[in-house]
């Protein structure tokens, strides 16, 4: 596939999740044919390349050192070389390095070209039993709690079906903070996908949760799916009004009884805060 005559061609090569069978043929043809292969992990990747008789050379791109292989890449392509881009498992640049070789190399007009295959999320979303019509991948959150919590407050809305990968030490710390931002909502938790262990668990977040605290710990990679947001709440402005007036007793400001009722009923808050304050200017 050498051609000195013009630019090479990046491929972007989808690998499998565990099991190595989970691979297409013009993958393999791509990795045999291409001048050199980047990988993720060069001594993970050899497995892969091993079992399907690949002998092309590798040379490691990885989130600490993509910058600065990213010249040394480029300068290959202008070369002539064709050179695929994979990872250690599934579709690169989904959660994985890759992203500022690619951009880059588009930059220069050179050719880059999807080899489609296995994505976790994907595949998760396919038997979640969730809804596929929308969705939306969330990736892996922060470690850091406040940061975490603003980003599941954005997502409260969002009526997409949730998607986040967790390694299994936080998964339990990442669902309880769901339920308490989020709500209780349907979910399916993907582990270990198309492993030996595979396992879905599905129901609400917090009989996932119950599932996952009776084991001494939880293993292998996860996938999180979260319903989106229930659709907004009918309720007439005459029951929004008894609500209202039923709850007045209680001794809190009107901002957080607006935010309660808004919460439980999935009402805008601004509309419960206007109705609030119009009675309590009607009311004697």
């Amino acid at each position: 596939m050498d051609n000195k005559n013009q630019p090479g061609t990046l491929f972007i090569v989808a690998t499998p999740l565990g099991n190595l069978e989970d691979i297409t043929f013009r993958a393999v043809r791509i990795l045999k044919q291409v001048d050199l292969i980047a990988a993720e992990d060069t001594r993970y990747s050899k497995r892969l390349l091993n079992h399907y008789g690949i002998e092309t050379g590798l040379i490691s791109c990885h989130e600490h050192n993509e910058e600065k292989k990213t010249l040394q890449l480029i300068k290959a392509l202008k070369d002539g070389k064709n050179i695929a881009l994979i990872s250690d498992a599934g579709t690169p640049l989904i959660s994985d390095p890759g992203y500022s070789l690619v951009k880059a190399v588009a930059k220069e007009n050179i050719s880059v070209i999807p080899i489609p295959g296995c994505n976790a999320a994907i595949a998760g979303l396919s038997v979640a039993g969730l809804p596929t019509d929308s969705f939306l991948f969330c990736g892996f959150l922060s470690k850091k709690q406040q940061k975490q919590a603003q980003t599941l407050e954005g997502l409260k809305p969002e009526k997409a079906t949730l998607i986040f990968y967790e390694s299994p030490k936080r998964i339990c710390p990442l669902i309880k903070h769901a339920i308490k931002i989020l709500g209780d909502r349907k979910a399916c938790l993907a582990r270990e996908i198309t492993k030996l262990h595979e396992e879905y668990i599905r129901g609400t977040l917090g009989q996932i949760l119950s599932t996952l605290e009776l084991r001494p710990q939880v293993k292998g990679e996860c996938v999180l799916f979260i319903e989106g947001a229930p659709p907004p709440s009918k309720m007439t402005m005459e029951h929004l009004e008894e609500l209202i007036l039923s709850k007045q007793k209680l001794n809190i400001s009107t901002a957080d009884l607006a935010r309660q009722i808004a919460k439980d009923c999935h009402l805008p808050k601004k509309q419960v805060y206007d109705t609030i304050l119009k009675l309590r200017n009607t009311t004697p």
